[in-house]
This record gives C-alpha cells, sequence and structure tokens, in this order.
C-alpha cells in the first residue's frame, strides 16, 4: 500500500507555500491563482509557460520565484541568432592545461527563465528537449546532470508572431502548466505604482526556502491521496481530448501524469492529504489546452483549445 501523507506533514508543505506566496506577493500585485498554479508546478516537478503581453510582469514572477526560493538562477535571453551550444555549454581547448575542458552554458542551473522562447530558431529550442524531459544534457559525447531541483520557466508573447517560431507540440508537451498573467485591475495597478515608488521589492527579496526542502516537499507530495474513482476521473478527461470531434491531437500519457501529480500538489497547498475533484477542474485548462491541436475547420470557427477543454469538463462527468 502506498504511503499517505500526514496531516503534519502537510502543514509544513502548506505553509511553506504560503510563505513563498506571501514573499512573491511583495512583488507581483493581484495575481494569486498564477503564483498558486506556479507553486503547483514546483513541486510536482514540472516545468512553466507563462503566456502574455509584454510588461504585465512574466519576467517578474520568475525572478521572484528563484529569489523565495534559494535556488541557482539563470537567465537566456532568446534570439534568432541564439545557438544551442550558447545554451548547454561547448568543450573548449585550454591552453594552459593543454587539454579541452567543459564551459557550462546557462542552462545548468536550478530555476531557469528562457525569456521569449519563441523568439529562437527550432534548433536552439531543441536544445531544451533533453534537460526539460530527463534533468540532464548530452554534449559531444558527454552527459551531464542538471541540478536538482530544476524547473524551466519560459515566457513568450501570444500577440507579436513577426521573427517568432512557434513551439512544436513536442516542446509545448514538455510544460506541465501554462499560464497567463492578465492585465491588473484599478486598484491592483494602483498598488503597484505605490510598492515601486520608492524602490524595487525585488532587490529586498530574501528566500524562505531552500532547495533541499523544495525536494523534500516534491517527495511528500507524491504522496498526497488520490481516490481511484478521482484518479479515473483525471484519465476520462484527458481520453475525451483525443475523442473530441474537433481535435486532431489530443494530450500525450505525460500531460495525464502532470494533471495528477499537479492536483496533489494543489492540493497539499491548500492543506489537504487527499486530492478532490476541484483540483482535477482547475487545473485541466493549464496543463492540458496547449498540448491539443485543433482541426483547421475548428480553428476557422474561430475555436480555442481552452474552449474544447471546458466542453470536456461540462460533458465528462464528476465523480460524487
Amino acid at each position: 500500500m502506498a504511503t499517505i501523507i500526514s496531516p503534519e506533514m502537510v502543514s509544513r508543505v502548506s505553509e511553506a507555500a504560503a510563505r513563498v506566496k506571501a514573499n512573491i506577493g511583495r512583488v507581483l500585485v493581484g495575481k494569486d491563482e498564477a503564483v498558486e498554479l506556479t507553486l503547483a508546478a514546483v513541486l510536482s516537478g514540472g516545468h512553466i509557460l507563462v503566456e502574455d503581453v509584454p510588461g504585465i510582469g512574466k519576467t517578474t514572477l520568475a525572478r521572484a520565484l528563484a529569489g523565495s526560493l534559494d535556488c541557482v538562477f539563470k537567465r537566456i535571453q532568446f534570439t534568432p541568432d541564439l545557438m544551442p551550444s550558447d545554451i548547454t555549454g561547448i568543450h573548449y581547448y585550454s591552453q594552459k592545461s593543454g587539454e579541452f575542458e567543459f564551459r557550462p552554458g546557462p542552462i545548468i542551473a536550478q530555476v531557469v527563465l528562457a525569456d521569449e522562447i519563441n523568439r529562437a530558431t527550432p534548433r536552439t529550442q531543441s536544445a531544451l528537449l533533453e534537460a526539460m524531459g530527463e534533468r540532464q544534457l548530452t554534449i559531444d559525447e558527454a552527459t551531464v546532470a542538471l541540478p536538482a531541483p530544476f524547473l524551466v520557466i519560459a515566457t513568450q508573447n501570444p500577440i507579436e508572431l513577426e521573427g517568432t517560431f512557434p513551439l512544436p507540440e513536442a516542446q509545448l508537451d514538455r510544460f506541465l502548466v501554462r499560464l497567463q498573467l492578465g492585465y491588473p485591475d484599478e486598484p491592483e495597478e494602483e498598488e503597484m505604482l505605490l510598492r515601486f515608488e520608492n524602490a524595487d521589492p525585488l532587490a529586498d527579496l530574501h528566500p524562505v526556502t531552500a532547495a533541499p526542502e523544495i525536494m523534500e516537499f516534491q517527495e511528500l507530495t507524491r504522496q498526497v491521496y488520490v481516490d481511484p474513482v478521482l484518479r479515473n476521473y483525471a484519465v476520462r478527461i484527458v481520453q475525451a481530448t483525443r475523442q473530441h470531434p474537433e481535435v486532431e491531437l489530443g494530450a500525450s500519457p505525460r500531460a495525464t501524469i502532470g494533471l495528477y501529480r499537479c492536483s496533489q500538489a494543489l492540493a497539499v497547498i491548500r492543506g489537504r492529504e487527499y486530492v478532490t475533484p476541484d483540483e482535477i477542474k482547475s487545473l485541466a485548462p493549464h496543463t492540458l489546452s496547449h498540448r491539443v491541436i485543433l482541426k483547421s475547420q475548428a480553428r476557422l470557427r474561430e475555436r480555442t483549445p481552452a474552449g474544447v477543454i471546458q466542453d470536456i469538463l461540462e460533458q465528462v462527468s464528476v465523480p460524487v
């Protein structure tokens, strides 16, 4: 029988998550849902794609998260002339030692910000595939293990298409969640001005948890109880994406695992040792919509993957 997380351990994880949320909240105003989804991805060991217009706070979210977790943070600014070796690193000949030595690239870190990822060519984007999928890099004949925990937060602008390269399905499938921050409302924007009036809150941000604790919490999250009926509910939702008449390519088995793990993480963040249907329903649009490809006829009717996922959630019966 699988080990079930104790209420005491749940309290430890949820209290740590609350500290991180409060710390990020010092910088990012009114984005509680996005921060909660981000923490769920961290506890699930998954990667995050933040898709929104410029100036919303995508980079700020990544920097605030890295500052709160006390992890090694590296930023990669993706441009059309960026090469794969600029990301992974290279072996170079050292005249001092007379041997080839490895110079690590910025991907060898714990929290990596892939800023404007869709501005790089597909060849450069593919340099992330092995790192995100297997937590390792193959450079020449050498295999380099990545530090743990390892998290990629990628950003992209969905509006500006000139000079961009759409992410292929294989790349999108490696992101556990896709989220949008959205514009702040009037009180939130005024609060933001007050916080940034005299200083940058990011400069005063201090870690509230460490990498070893995060890894422990990731292991504990896998002990959150999921009833077999709810496990089947998650599977039926993913299966429905493959059978929907408007879908050309449905969500992958990796998506099923991601939805399952993420629901465990969200439950423990909310202070429970078990998953409810609410976690699965609220996470499905964020974990599945970027993995679904619609048929051309559906796109012509201006249907969206998020709309199809919402239809599926209304059609698949919820366990009582």
